[in-house]
């Protein structure tokens, strides 16, 4: 008998993707396809639930290495800087994964509308990012959105936001529900974690203090080095040196700044010390970084997906 996750991989296949990630005509929505195996790669884990049809996928979170494969999904809840790679991928036997954004502000409106009270099963946080694994109605919900292709805009606009509204309800009322609320559990309390993420996103390219991010989210400086390293794994000023690396390599690979002036955007005052960090962060310093990435046929900075 055929299963939901032979459904869904029949009708990708019928998509005849292109290596790389493929939009779709829904927003939140994209397939990634990879024909061979990529290096182990920094980037970021946005928000997101993201689900693997096959293949595997490794990920390097702080000190935890995770493998996840065929049937399992990665949900992220905040921004987080992650390393990963996809193993074993070939031509005949791709890399395939469905990938969802999210928003906090989704998960708290499905819960306040489906009257949902999850709780985390203790006070304890734990990393902004779980492995889980996929059953039938969740599945079937993707065969319901690639079902919409063809479709009017309008009808897959109207119809693709009630069963993205439905996923969320499945993740939240699932067997992983208590993970899943994390982000809104801890977006609402006064000293949420998420608002400082969210300060540092903001304030990333400044120069700024433990002492004001401890403020912004009415934290202490002891609690906040405790409570941040557990949700993203490292220290605020390494997150914050995280987002000046990866935002100043997608300037250069957009080719909108040249590493000075990327690193000038971004908030480094010498460019000595942008090359610096940036060589340890990716391996080489920032030009040879991105002939390198420009002479691969599919860029490979890690990404949920």
């Amino acid at each position: 008998m055929q299963t939901n996750l032979d459904q869904l991989l029949e009708k990708v296949g019928c998509l005849n993707l292109t290596e790389g990630r493929t939009e779709t005509a829904v927003p939140f929505f994209t397939l990634v396809r990879r024909n061979r195996p990529t290096a182990m790669a920094p980037g970021i884990l946005t928000p997101s639930f993201c689900l693997i049809l096959q293949g595997t996928k490794k990920i390097q979170l702080g000190q935890d290495t995770i493998y996840y494969g065929a049937g399992d999904y990665l949900v992220s809840l905040f921004d987080i800087p992650a390393s990963g790679q996809v193993i074993g991928a070939t031509r005949q036997s791709p890399y395939i994964g469905l990938r969802i954004d999210l928003t906090a502000e989704e998960i708290a409106s499905v819960m306040t509308e489906a009257d949902i009270n999850v709780k985390p099963l203790n006070q304890k946080m734990g990393p902004g990012a779980y492995v889980g694994k996929s059953d039938e109605h969740l599945q079937f919900l993707f065969i319901r959105l690639l079902e919409l292709r063809g479709k009017p805009e309008s009808e897959i606009h109207f119809l693709s936001s009630l069963i993205k509204r439905e996923m969320i309800f499945r993740l939240l009322t699932g067997d992983y529900g208590h993970l899943f609320i994390r982000r809104v559990f801890m977006d609402q309390q006064n000293e949420g974690i998420g608002r400082a993420i969210e300060w540092i996103k903001v304030n990333y390219n400044k120069t700024f203090t433990i002492e004001e991010v401890a403020r912004s989210s009415n934290m202490s400086v002891s609690g906040l080095h405790h409570k941040f390293k557990t949700v993203t794994t490292m220290a605020p000023l390494q997150y914050q040196k995280q987002l000046r690396l990866q935002e100043a390599r997608r300037l250069m690979l957009n080719g909108s700044a040249n590493a000075t002036a990327a690193a000038l955007e971004v908030g480094y005052e010498s460019p000595a010390q942008f090359s610096r960090e940036y060589r340890r962060h990716f391996g080489l310093p920032p030009l040879q970084d991105i002939k390198a990435l420009h002479r691969l046929p599919v860029r490979e900075a890690f990404e949920t997906g």
